[in-house]
């Protein structure tokens, strides 16, 4: 089955389990353990940032897609990683309870949550979106299937920009392991290379994994 595909049948379940309540997880999909993350990690190209030339934002498409039902990524994000949502019409969250867990914000307006790309579309341009076609760079941006789009505070997602984890990491030292295996498994799905000072710096994160996990 294509990924596209399976984007259009996870997102017509989504839309289907209900608009009324966000997740009990209220967290992205989950991502690989940390023993395949590490085996991923290690499967990643270890390249040098490319340059940004070339790269907008635009590239990778003009605004989030529709799901159908009214629906776009963004709301269906706020839902999923919302609490106690309630949608008004055309699919708009008009209350609930957002945790950045960047930094452990408490959000209670959808107005005041940022979608987060895990890895940021100018870092995917330098690690090998160039490259891609226009219709593969929009299905990233637009990623529900994948731990690539999250909930989280303006302030975080300001601060971390288009950041690698060599240049930023969550303020949430606690959240370090997850956030390592989020960003390894995008980067492993989309198959983007890694620099080598990003490859060491998730390598550090994945260290404060519990045993086990």
């Amino acid at each position: 089955m294509s990924r596209t595909v399976l984007l259009t049948v996870a997102c017509a379940l989504a839309v289907a389990v209900g608009l009324g309540a966000g997740s009990a997880a209220a967290l992205p999909p989950g991502p690989p353990t940390v023993a395949v993350t590490r085996v991923h990690l290690a499967a990643l190209t270890v390249a040098p940032a490319a340059p940004l030339a070339g790269y907008s934002a635009r590239r990778f498409g003009s605004g989030w897609a529709s799901l159908g039902a009214g629906c776009d990524v963004r709301e269906r994000v706020l839902i999923r990683d919302g609490r106690d949502v309630r949608v008004g019409a055309k699919c708009r969250p008009v209350a609930g309870r957002w945790r950045s867990i960047y930094d452990g914000e408490i959000m209670k307006r959808a107005a005041l949550v940022d979608i987060d790309h895990v890895v940021a579309k100018a870092e995917a341009w330098r690690s090998g979106a160039a490259a891609w076609t226009a219709d593969q760079r929009e299905r990233f941006a637009n990623d529900f299937i994948d731990p690539e789009l999250i909930a989280v505070s303006e302030a975080a997602n300001r601060s971390k920009g288009d950041r690698d984890p060599a240049e930023w990491r969550p303020p949430r030292r606690r959240v370090w392991c997850l956030y390592a295996r989020w960003w390894v498994d995008v980067k492993f799905r989309w198959q983007l290379s890694v620099d080598a000072a990003e490859k060491q710096a998730v390598a550090e994160m994945l260290a404060t994994c519990r045993p086990g996990g």
